[in-house]
């Protein structure tokens, strides 16, 4: 019983002392570019630069299975395979754009990265794109996401925008910032796009 007791002890802290190495490591994580514009009681209003990106599109229609499809083939061409062999830093977050039909994943490059200068993927699959900056509305969570989560969220930002007669188009979105085998400290987000003109007005009221 001792025996067992030392071993329990030891593997607890190899665990603990893992997940702080977790932690720091993803502290220290290139994090994608914003401006907060307006803190609400129930989210927050951000501008978000033109970003570079590799992308997936999916027929996926879940976040689990938009997850286990796109990931490791975008982590494929970030880990060398692509034209040059090079390995691309993982930044946060990664992003899902989960539809009723088709979805896609995406990884947002670092900076100092364009569509000219990434090296081409191996796999077709992968595209390199820039997209357009956006002014979105943001409501965070923690925990490990699920679809049921992602709904939950969704529905209260929904609720929260209409609340304030803020506009939105497009699909919400789900941010994730962790690695699955983070257990503390998980950050993920909901945001949506708003109309640029009616967050400008605000920003003058």
């Amino acid at each position: 019983m001792k025996i067992f007791i030392i071993i329990t002890l030891i593997l607890v802290g190899i665990f603990i002392a893992f997940q702080i190495y977790t932690t720091m490591s993803i502290n220290k994580t290139e994090t994608q570019a914003y401006n907060v514009i307006r803190v609400e009681d129930d989210f927050e209003i951000r501008y978000y630069p033109a970003a570079t990106m590799a992308m997936i599109t999916s027929r996926s229609t879940s976040f689990n299975e938009l997850g286990s499809s796109g990931f490791g083939t975008l982590a494929k061409y970030i880990f060398g395979g692509n034209s040059e062999k090079k390995s691309i830093a993982m930044t946060a977050p990664v992003h899902m754009d989960i539809g009723d039909s088709v979805s896609s994943m995406a990884f947002v490059m670092p900076s100092g990265y364009t569509k000219e200068n990434l090296p081409l993927p191996n796999n077709s699959e992968v595209m390199i794109k820039t997209v357009s900056a956006e002014y979105v509305a943001v409501v965070t969570f923690g925990g490990f996401a699920s679809q049921e989560s992602i709904d939950s969220h969704t529905a209260s930002l929904r609720k929260a925008l209409q609340a304030k007669g803020l506009t939105h188009s497009g699909n919400f979105r789900f941010l994730g910032y962790n690695p699955p085998f983070q257990f503390f400290g998980r950050k993920n987000e909901v945001i949506v796009a708003l109309d640029e003109d009616e967050v400008k007005s605000t920003m003058q009221k």
